[in-house]
């Protein structure tokens, strides 16, 4: 168990051998190498090549192919209708967005093995700097971007849209005001951590605060009607209001972390769970 990651970093390291300047490597150290977050804690690395998906990747691919059929169903149940041509946009682009993920997710894990930190810009990291082809960095800048920018907007936004919209559904009048199952309450913890995590490690902040708004703002349109959230409605809105809570003080906590901020750069500091592991807690746990 202790010598698969080692065996695994040697693999990647010697693959990206013959891209490696030599002369940098001696002068910086020889690049850290730990486990990945994820599939280290269930399998060893030595078991899977790495030219080959391993139970990370095929769990994400799982999720790439169920993500746009729930998404599917939770719109059937909408009041609210679109037309035909936007539910086939928005599947087509929380599949491409999911594949993107899934696509920079598997590179990641591999690059971590070889030393990447993920908590430093591409630019920044040893093994970007110790390559003999500069073209190779503005690829894997490439990657990222694909990843952070266009994979989030194409997946996010219909995310949040359909959710908004199936919520929309989730009323009844004030004579038949539903309460929430027992059952609806044990999940509803983990429910708000999963929100948290895509609001986090997504970095969907803004698209989620919009999503809160509206949520508030047809929670009172429909109180004036004499309306209120029925189990369903009233599940989504406290999920949503624990993640929101969640979030706040995950921000303040990592506020003055001054290689963060060089991470996460903008007015809205939120950092990834993975950048604050990769910083703070991999050195302590391997």
């Amino acid at each position: 168990m202790v010598t698969a990651p080692l065996i695994n970093s040697v693999w990647a390291t010697n693959a990206l051998a013959p891209l490696i300047n030599p002369d940098i490597c001696e002068k910086e150290g020889p690049c850290s190498s730990a486990p990945a977050l994820g599939q280290w804690w269930v399998f060893p690395f030595g078991w899977f090549p790495l030219n080959r998906p391993g139970p990370a990747e095929c769990l994400h691919l799982l999720y790439c192919c169920s993500s746009p059929l729930i998404l599917f169903k939770f719109l059937e149940r909408s009041p609210r209708t679109l037309p035909d041509f936007l539910v086939h946009l928005g599947i087509t682009a929380v599949a491409m967005g999911t594949t993107a993920h899934l696509v920079m997710d598997s590179v990641m894990l591999r690059l971590v093995q070889a030393g990447y930190e993920l908590h430093l810009p591409v630019r920044e990291n040893r093994v970007m700097k110790i390559l003999t082809a500069p073209g190779l960095v503005d690829i894997f800048e490439l990657l990222g971007y694909y990843d952070d920018t266009v994979g989030h907007v194409m997946w996010s936004v219909p995310y949040f849209l359909v959710l908004f919209l199936y919520f929309g559904g989730c009323f009844c009048h004030k004579k038949q005001q539903q309460k929430m199952p027992r059952a609806a309450w044990i999940l509803m913890l983990p429910n708000a951590l999963y929100i948290w995590f895509v609001v986090t490690e997504r970095q969907t902040f803004i698209l989620f605060l919009f999503t809160c708004f509206a949520m508030v703002a047809t929670v009172m349109q429909q109180r004036r009607r004499g309306f209120v959230t029925n189990g369903n409605g009233l599940f989504m809105i406290l999920s949503f209001s624990i993640a929101l809570l969640l979030v706040i003080p995950w921000s303040s906590c990592w506020w003055h972390d001054e290689v963060l901020r060089r991470k996460h750069r903008g007015l809205l500091f939120i950092p990834q769970p993975r950048t604050v592991f990769s910083l703070h807690f991999q050195k302590l746990m391997f």
